[in-house]
């Protein structure tokens, strides 16, 4: 019980200081820390994982990503892995200054911090500027906002579109 409460006093303290500390530059978001805000959180020292439940909010510079639950696995002491969960797990990103933030929203989302990605699957979909996609798996890489629809070996994972005109002003 105890490192659960020096757990949950560190994310808290930490999510403070960072929000305090004004805003990142969003071609660095890779590079910021990951703060995760929860109901509540365990850690499980011999497996090396933190599990965080009921309204978390995960904060990577602009990146930011709500769930119901997420797992984080730790390797050498850093987050290698973050699996979350929800009835409808949904990020948002800001690819650039003065664009449009990337929306998505997953049953399940695995996210790479060292790789640059996550993965949404079942009932995923991503909206970047005027196009949506959606599919039961879609890979988006943060760093350059590239998304990617679909399975090229499963028909199953097929990929639906729509891709809207831009308004006139």
């Amino acid at each position: 019980m105890k490192k659960n409460n020096k757990l949950i006093i560190f994310c808290s303290a930490l999510l403070i200081a960072l929000c305090a500390s004004g805003a990142f530059a969003l071609e660095s978001d890779a590079d910021q820390p990951i703060t995760i805000d929860s109901n509540t959180a365990t850690y499980d020292d011999a497996t090396a994982t933190s599990t965080y439940t009921g309204n978390v909010i995960s904060v990577q510079g602009s990146i930011r990503v709500n769930s119901d639950k997420l797992v984080v696995y730790l390797k050498d002491g850093e987050a290698e892995k973050l699996v979350f969960t929800g009835k409808r797990a949904k990020f948002r990103q800001t690819p650039s200054q003065g664009s449009e933030d990337i929306v998505g929203e997953a049953l399940t989302g695995e996210y790479y911090p060292k790789k640059n990605l996550l993965t949404l699957i079942d009932e995923a979909t991503v909206t970047q500027a005027n196009a949506t996609y959606t599919s039961k798996f879609i890979e988006y890489d943060i760093k350059s906002s590239l998304v990617k629809a679909g399975e090229k070996s499963s028909d199953a994972k097929r990929v639906h579109a729509i891709l809207k005109p831009k308004k006139e002003k």
